[in-house]
């Protein structure tokens, strides 16, 4: 039977909008989902585990990647560089496993040069006030970096029609249901559907 490779999903949001929240519960409903770990030279934040969370790694290591081309996308965050494997992500799109990406709008963009038929999910909060209230309910950042966060918000926000779907994070469950329907609408699209029923439209033809 022929079957169609996996969908590439990529989500892109600004910090404090939820979308970690989101991703995880997505995951819960849909296990054969599989979530991209990145490379990062970012240090573990409290409850973090290398390869659960991130491929945590030194610098040097990072920069030697790049020079390999191991990766099919990279940036740099804050100070931090980040990084996706191409070859994990060829590996599991080719068996036909649906791949979730949580990547930035710079990153995003690297990913549609490569996979132009990555579907781009953009998650944004209800308004500025809100995203505000959450950055510093999360009390894990001092004011200066709270300030940068918000500036960067902005930035990414104005990359928003350069995705395929936006989903406004106002209540949980509601973007929760709002992300499924997307998932599922991919996988019913006609040109996925002729492939992965070709015998039986055949039978009526």
């Amino acid at each position: 039977m022929i079957k169609t490779n996996g969908c590439l999903f990529v989500i892109s949001a600004p910090s404090g909008t939820g979308k970690t929240s989101l991703v995880k519960a997505l995951l819960q409903l849909n296990p054969d989902l599989a979530l991209s770990i990145s490379h990062t030279t970012r240090p573990p934040r409290p409850g973090e585990i290398d390869g659960r969370d991130y491929h945590f790694v030194t610098t040097a290591t990072f920069q030697q990647m790049l020079l390999n081309g191991e990766f099919i996308e990279s940036a740099e965050v804050y100070g931090n560089l980040y990084g996706t494997s191409q070859q994990w992500v060829n590996k599991v799109i080719s068996s036909g496993q649906d791949i979730l990406l949580e990547i930035d709008c710079q990153g995003a963009q690297q990913i549609r040069r490569i996979f132009p038929e990555s579907v781009g999910i953009f998650i944004i909060p209800p308004s500025s006030q809100a995203l505000v209230t959450r950055l510093k309910a999360r009390a894990q950042d001092n004011p200066e970096i709270i300030q940068k966060r918000l500036a960067a918000a902005r930035e990414e926000i104005s990359h928003v029609a350069e995705y395929d779907y936006v989903i406004v994070n106002d209540v949980l469950e509601h973007a929760l249901s709002d992300l499924v329907s997307i998932v599922k609408a991919e996988h019913l699209k006609k040109s996925r559907q002729l492939i992965n029923h070709s015998e039986l439209i055949r039978q009526f033809s």
